[in-house]
């Protein structure tokens, strides 16, 4: 599959609900990083017959530059920061302090206009399946794998996206019981390049999802 792009999101969504199926998780829940892990994270949901939620980090960026990633935080003050000594010193540790509080408020801002509230359901000792449209520096992904463990503490956790680089790989998998990424490419730039279609994916969207997921389950 070296050589695939995805056509959108649904497709590689379909790809992965593939993959999780033989695995015949039956006490699982689908962790979805917001927004487009939302889409893929659907199709998986609505093809293993499992829940659907949400977890979401954010990306800490430089003070001097946003677009620099330095880290990522999620809503309960899990914190993971670069090993780069260089960047941290330029960033400086007061405003990296401003600025994951100001991510924090944002995370919690999300959090209740996706799904109503910031508490999670009794979900101890479940397998957590995290999925987003793709891994690029980790440092988000690896945010959401601490704070689940830290929150939910999952009896299991399979990281599950469609694309990802083969050195973010083999770092992430110390954080998780199993991996599955169908597309490890060599040459890798960004997450969209290994999409036909990688549009924005709305708050209205992401809303959505989960209600039509939510109402699947129930009836």
């Amino acid at each position: 599959m070296e050589n695939k792009v995805y056509k959108d999101r649904a497709d590689a969504g379909q790809v992965l609900a593939c993959l999780l199926k033989e695995k015949e998780i039956t006490d699982g829940i689908i962790m979805a990083i917001p927004r487009g892990g939302v889409v893929i994270a659907a199709q998986v949901s609505e093809t293993l017959k499992l829940p659907l939620d949400i977890i979401i980090p954010r990306k800490i960026g430089a003070p001097f530059n946003q677009e620099v990633a330095i880290g990522a935080v999620t809503q309960d003050g899990t914190v993971i920061l670069t090993e780069n000594k260089h960047l941290m010193l330029l960033a400086g540790a007061d405003d990296i302090d401003d600025i994951v509080q100001q991510e924090i408020n944002e995370i919690k801002r999300r959090m209740i206009k996706y799904r109503g509230n910031t508490d999670y359901p009794d979900y101890t000792g479940k397998t957590v399946i995290i999925i987003d449209d793709g891994i690029a520096t980790g440092f988000t992904t690896r945010a959401a794998i601490m704070s689940i463990k830290k929150v939910i503490n999952p009896g299991r956790t399979i990281l599950a996206v469609p694309v990802a680089p083969a050195e973010v790989i083999q770092t992430l998998c110390e954080d998780v019981d199993e991996i599955i990424c169908p597309l490890v490419p060599e040459l890798f730039y960004a997450v969209g390049q290994f999409y036909e279609n990688f549009d924005q994916v709305s708050d209205e969207e992401v809303v959505k999802l989960l209600h039509n997921q939510g109402q699947i389950r129930k009836t």
